[in-house]
């Protein structure tokens, strides 16, 4: 038919399309299944690997530095140990040649010391032959069987201001009631006080104290070998002068003095004294201790 047109015969044939052009999608994953970030990572890990070493070498590699550098750390100190171990021994034999001579320098002492006591027994001895005198008149001294006189303190101690004789007991009681009265406790620790510094002889209102005298109460009063005194209390002590009332004033009992004075009102006064005269105590008695006799000289060993 004259109509219609003819097509050309020079146009080329177009090729047949592939089954899966309409999967496009999902064929560009089946080509491409590894992120293309993923594949660069991988791709860089290689390189490196390739450049340095593996990772089980380095390992091995830090391993073997850490035990070389203990190793010379160990070597180190057992070199400065066996360096140092002679001055050690150096100074503990030095230590122990001090520790000797210390010892025989305190035996030398020591024998000094029985030397100079066996010296001054000797001098008392003669002293007291040269006064006429021999043992038995120093304890009569020391004992208050005799009357002393002697450089010493002399302490005045006296009940506070207004004070009433009722509300008595020891101040330890917890039903004390504070009246201002010096109480036989109170004169103990004086008494006491004095003896611990220094005192030689020591007397209460001229009642003379030995080492069998009691300082007890009965009511408000204090009795001394059971004489009651009446206050003020002249007590006197025979003893260096310059010394025995310091001494006194900084010992326990000089102290507790003082906090009577300061919280109950205890009025008192020292004061130093060229010459105080106690008299002999009134009653001595002796029930149990007896003299003992001398004992004979032992024969040196080797007389025939």
């Amino acid at each position: 038919m004259c109509g219609m047109s003819q097509p050309s015969q020079n146009r080329s044939p177009r090729p047949p399309a592939r089954p899966d052009a309409s999967m496009s999608l999902l064929t560009h994953v089946m080509d491409n299944s590894l992120d293309e970030g993923y594949a660069e990572a991988a791709a860089r890990r290689e390189a490196a690997g390739a450049a340095g070493l593996p990772r089980t070498l380095k390992a091995k590699l830090a391993l073997a530095a850490g035990l070389v550098l203990a190793a010379a750390i160990v070597t180190l100190g057992a070199a400065e140990t066996r360096l140092s171990a002679p001055v050690l021994a150096k100074e503990r034999q030095e230590l122990i040649h001090r520790v000797e001579r210390a010892d025989r320098k305190a035996d030398v002492l020591e024998k000094d010391v029985d030397t100079l006591r066996e010296d001054v027994a000797a001098r008392q001895r003669a002293a007291l032959k040269q006064h006429g005198g021999d043992q038995a008149e120093l304890v009569a001294l020391l004992s208050g069987a005799t009357e002393v006189h002697g450089p010493g303190i002399k302490l005045v101690v006296d009940d506070a201001k207004g004070s009433s004789a009722e509300g008595g007991g020891p101040r330890e009681n917890t039903g004390f009631s504070d009246t201002g009265r010096l109480r036989d406790r109170d004169m103990q620790r004086i008494v006491n006080g004095l003896w611990q510094s220094g005192a030689e002889a020591v007397s209460i209102n001229g009642q003379r104290l030995t080492s069998l005298s009691a300082i007890r109460a009965a009511g408000d009063a204090i009795l001394v070998d059971n004489r009651p005194l009446v206050p003020p209390y002249e007590v006197l002590a025979v003893g260096d002068k310059g010394k025995l009332g310091p001494a006194f004033q900084d010992s326990a009992d000089g102290q507790y003095l003082h906090v009577l004075q300061e919280n109950y009102g205890i009025r008192y006064s020292l004061s130093a004294e060229d010459e105080v005269r106690l008299p002999a105590a009134s009653s001595l008695t002796v029930r149990t201790a007896t003299a003992a006799e001398p004992k004979a000289a032992e024969p040196k060993k080797g007389a025939s």
